[in-house]
């Protein structure tokens, strides 16, 4: 595994990351927690996948709308 966050300031022991690959990984999280603002999709009211996925699938439309 290779890290892909920055490290605290105050570590003693320093190892490098991948800025790149740490901005993907930030923009993923991102976008997670715009999705998780759709209450149905964070509380998971559906009960079969299939439903769930169509959910996230609307909002996101909706955040790509926007």
């Amino acid at each position: 595994a290779t890290a892909v966050i920055p490290n605290n300031p105050s570590r003693s022991k320093k190892y490098e990351f991948d800025t790149a690959l740490y901005k993907e990984r930030h923009l993923i999280e991102c976008c997670f927690a715009k999705l998780n603002q759709f209450r149905r999709v964070a509380t998971r009211y559906e009960k079969t996948a299939r439903n769930y996925a169509a959910m996230v699938t609307i909002a996101a439309i909706v955040m790509w709308l926007r």
